[in-house]
């Protein structure tokens, strides 16, 4: 899954950065609302971490930017603003959720997860799809036979997004668009080879390819 970290501060951005990306996020950061604005419109994100207090346009005005025109990205806003009437402004603006500064690193995770799984329809507080459970925080699949599959930090990513898409047709350019960060080279032949990886460790038969068009994860 991919997310957008939008925070000016940069001591914050470079303690979050890591985290994230331990917890199976490919993370792009834009440090002001004109890069944000770019991004969010021209970037095909999960989720969008968003502090209001950036250098212009603002975070508010950036999120109704995004909405006016009809990005339905999941938006959280992480800020110092804690009073009510912020909360009210902001979830009208179109937020998801809101989350003010100080706060639990755990707390902004499991938010994070709840996002994903009411963006894709997904109501249990794990993510079951074709027989597989996922557990999002120890990376790891559980088969029906009860055996558990360590994954790596890209096959996890990777596992996710076709968990979160089962039964859907995914091409190779989306999915490299959502597992990998803007900045690394995109071949899409590395997508076949991590499908070729979760084969081997999943079951052939769970990932269909559709020649010329993609692949297809089998609910």
């Amino acid at each position: 899954m991919r997310l957008l970290l939008v925070e000016d501060d940069r001591a914050l951005a470079d303690e979050l950065l890591p985290e994230l990306r331990l917890a199976g996020y490919a993370v792009d950061l834009a440090a002001d609302g004109g890069e944000a604005l770019f991004l969010g419109a021209n970037e095909g994100y999960d989720l969008v971490v968003l502090d209001l207090g950036i250098p212009p346009p603002g975070g508010l005005e950036v999120l109704e930017q995004w909405r006016r025109q009809g990005i339905d990205t999941p938006v959280l806003i992480l800020t110092a603003r804690d009073s009510w009437r912020d909360k009210v402004t902001g979830l009208k603006a179109g937020a998801d959720d809101y989350l003010t500064k100080p706060f639990h690193r755990e707390e902004l995770m499991a938010r994070l997860q709840a996002l994903l799984r009411r963006a894709h329809g997904k109501v249990e507080n794990q993510l079951h799809a074709g027989g597989l459970v996922l557990d999002e925080d120890h990376q790891q699949i559980r088969k029906a036979d009860g055996s558990v599959v360590e994954l790596t930090a890209t096959e996890f990513r990777l596992l996710r997004y076709f968990m979160m898409n089962a039964g859907k047709l995914l091409s190779k350019t989306k999915l490299t668009e959502h597992v990998y960060e803007q900045d690394f080279e995109r071949d899409s032949n590395l997508i076949e080879v991590y499908v070729r990886r979760l084969r081997d460790k999943i079951g052939r038969e769970r990932i269909e390819t559709r020649r010329g068009q993609g692949y297809v994860f089998r609910e």
